[in-house]
C-alpha cells in the first residue's frame, strides 16, 4: 500500500502577476541623504575659521564688550573735551569760536564717513565669507537652482573689474545652459578664480621673499618681529583686496582673527613639525648660516599666513583647482645652495 504523496507540486504562474515588495534599508537612507551635506575636512576648517573671526559679532564675546565699553567711554571724553575747547574759544573770542566750531563739525563730519566706510568694508567682507559658504553647499549638494544664484553673485562682486569681462560674459552665457549645479560652480572656478589666484600667489611670493631678506640682514630681533608683522598684515590686506574685499582698520583685525583660528585648526603654526622638516629634509639649515636660516623659516611662515589668507578671503573654495601649498608660492625658500 503506498502512502499518499503530498509533496507541492510545480506549477505555472506569470511574472507580472508578482508584486514584490521590499523595504529600503533605513541606514542607507540615512547615509544617502545625509551625502549631499558631506564637506571636505579641509572646507570645513575655513568655514570654522570665518565664523570666527569675519563672521563673529563683535558683542557677543567679553572682549568685544571691554572694547566697546573702552571705546564709548573714550568717545565721551573726547566728546567733553571739544566742548570745553569751544566754550573755552568762544570765551576769549567769538570768531575763534566759530572757527572752532567749523573745525569740530568738519572732524565730525569726517569720523561719520570713516565709520560707513568701515561698516560698508566689514559688510563687504561678510557677504564674501558668506557665499563662500553657500557655494561650497551648493557645490556638495549638487544644487542647480542655489549654484546659479552664487555663480550670479559672484560674477557681480566682480563687475567692476574690467579684466574679469571674459569670464563673467562666459559664464553669463552658461548659467541657463549647465544643468548640472556642481558644473557649473567648477567652471566659474576655473575661469573666474584661476587668474586671481595667480595674482594672490604673486603677492605671497613677494612678501616672502621681502621677509626672508630683510630678517636675514637685520641687525636686530625687535625689528625683525616688527617688520614681519607688519609684512602679514598688509599680505592679507592685499589678498583680500584681490578677493573682492576693501578690509579697513576693523575688518583687518576681523581678517587676522579668521587667519589665526584657520593657522591654529590646520596646525600651520606648527613650526617645530612641518616647516622646520621641510628646510631640514632640504639640507638648507646645515648649509646655510643661523641668521639666513631664521629668514628662510620667517619667509615661510609668512607664506603660510598669506595661504591662510588666501583660503579665508577667496569666495568660492577650491574643488576643481587644487589649494596652493608653501613649495607652490615660495620655491625658492626651498632651493639648495650649491658651492663650486
Amino acid at each position: 500500500m503506498s502512502m499518499p504523496d503530498n509533496r507541492p507540486r510545480p506549477r505555472a504562474f506569470r511574472l507580472d502577476d508578482v508584486v514584490i515588495e521590499s523595504q529600503p534599508d533605513a541606514f542607507l537612507v540615512e547615509a544617502d541623504a545625509a551625502l549631499p551635506a558631506v564637506i571636505d575636512p579641509d572646507e570645513g576648517a575655513i568655514e570654522a575659521a570665518q565664523k570666527r573671526g569675519l563672521l563673529r559679532r563683535t558683542l557677543i564675546s567679553w572682549g568685544g564688550l571691554f572694547w566697546s565699553a573702552a571705546g564709548a567711554l573714550a568717545a565721551l571724553a573726547l566728546g567733553l573735551w571739544f566742548d570745553r575747547l569751544i566754550r573755552d574759544l568762544f570765551d576769549r573770542s567769538t570768531t575763534l569760536g566759530t572757527i572752532g566750531l567749523v573745525l569740530a563739525g568738519l572732524a565730525l563730519v569726517a569720523l561719520l564717513v570713516l565709520l560707513a566706510r568701515e561698516l560698508t568694508a566689514i559688510y563687504r567682507q561678510t557677504h564674501i565669507a558668506r557665499l563662500h559658504i553657500a557655494l561650497a553647499e551648493a557645490r556638495a549638494a549638487d544644487d542647480r537652482e542655489a549654484a546659479r544664484t552664487r555663480v550670479a553673485e559672484l560674477a557681480a562682486l566682480y563687475a567692476h573689474r574690467p579684466e574679469t569681462a571674459t569670464p563673467r560674459a562666459l559664464l553669463k552665457g552658461l548659467v541657463n545652459e549647465i544643468v548640472d549645479g556642481r558644473d557649473l560652480i567648477d567652471i566659474a572656478e576655473r575661469n573666474l578664480m584661476v587668474p586671481l589666484d595667480e595674482e594672490a600667489r604673486r603677492e605671497i611670493a613677494t612678501a616672502a621673499k621681502r621677509v626672508s631678506v630683510v630678517t636675514a640682514i637685520s641687525p636686530r630681533a625687535l625689528l625683525d618681529v616688527l617688520f614681519v608683522v607688519a609684512q602679514a598684515m598688509r599680505l592679507m590686506r592685499r589678498i583680500a583686496e584681490i578677493y573682492g574685499g576693501r578690509p579697513g582698520f576693523l575688518g583687518a583685525i576681523k581678517l587676522a582673527r579668521s587667519v589665526a583660528s584657520h593657522l591654529a585648526i590646520t596646525g600651520g603654526m606648527a613650526v617645530g613639525d612641518s616647516l622646520v622638516q621641510q628646510v631640514l629634509g632640504h639640507g638648507i639649515a646645515a648649509k646655510l648660516s643661523a641668521r639666513l636660516g631664521e629668514g628662510v623659516l620667517n619667509g615661510l611662515l609668512t607664506a603660510r599666513v598669506g595661504l591662510s589668507a588666501m583660503a579665508v578671503c577667496r569666495p568660492m573654495p577650491f574643488a576643481a583647482e587644487r589649494a596652493p601649498g608653501v613649495r607652490d608660492v615660495a620655491p625658492f625658500l626651498f632651493s639648495e645652495k650649491k658651492k663650486d
